[in-house]
């Protein structure tokens, strides 16, 4: 005869996998944030989770330059203006070239944004407003800058790309927006002389961080994820 304690207590007990699925399948980039900051506790906590993150002979490659309140109103002005009067220059290689499969999912992931803010590709001035957003940090209250060791090279890069999807799980699991923005890193000189950042770190991107504006259109669209037989090739 089963027990209907040990059922209820089966039915009852959290599923870890289903719960990371959900945290995973919620989070999206948001490029539309409310003002309302994010409580000093949450932060705390998201920080403390994304510390956890595994990285090559534990170095922890990187740090967080953590931008709040009016610094990042300020932040965002700077590094606008930078953006207007000055050429790319990235700490790190950007991509040569998207060929292919990657191409395609670029021009999808653009087009979602911008079909969805009913912005025509041949409305340049509207396409260049929405690209500024990037360096107003689409209205996030929250900013932190992730950088790398320079001596650590590809792998201390590689070791901040995980510190960023950990980053990002946590803060959806409590509730909080994302976007993770290497728009920032494409214009490292101007995110360097503001925030005063030593020569031997390398900007690696920013993330964006607050509550959700879910009323405005630029949240409205979601990107897809490639099938496993796209990406996942076996060997047995």
């Amino acid at each position: 005869m089963t027990d209907p304690a040990a059922t209820d207590a089966t039915a009852t007990t959290p599923d870890p996998a289903a719960t990371l699925e959900r945290i995973l399948d919620d989070r999206y980039s948001c490029r539309a944030f409310l003002p309302d900051p994010v409580p000093e506790e949450t932060i705390e906590r998201i920080l403390r989770m994304a510390q956890r993150t595994a990285s090559w002979c534990n170095s922890q490659a990187w740090q967080v330059d953590l931008v709040s309140g009016p610094a990042t109103a300020a932040f965002g002005k700077a590094l606008t203006d930078h953006v207007l009067s000055h050429e790319m220059r990235s700490d790190l290689p950007a991509p040569e070239r998207y060929d292919g499969v990657y191409g395609d999912r670029r021009r999808a992931s653009g087009y979602g944004l911008y079909s969805a803010l009913g912005i025509e590709r041949s409305d340049h001035d509207a396409r260049t407003r929405q690209m500024l957003e990037n360096y107003r940090f689409f209205g996030a209250p929250h900013v932190a800058l992730i950088t790398s060791d320079a001596g650590l090279g590809t792998y201390g890069a590689v070791d901040c790309g995980g510190y960023v999807a950990t980053f990002l799980a946590a803060a959806s699991s409590l509730g909080v927006a994302t976007c993770a923005q290497a728009a920032l890193a494409l214009y490292s000189d101007g995110v360097r002389e503001h925030l005063g950042l030593a020569d031997d770190r390398l900007v690696v991107c920013g993330i964006a961080f607050g509550y959700a504006d879910d009323a405005h259109p630029a949240n409205s669209f979601r990107t897809e994820r490639a099938d496993l037989t796209d990406v996942v090739r076996r060997h047995t």
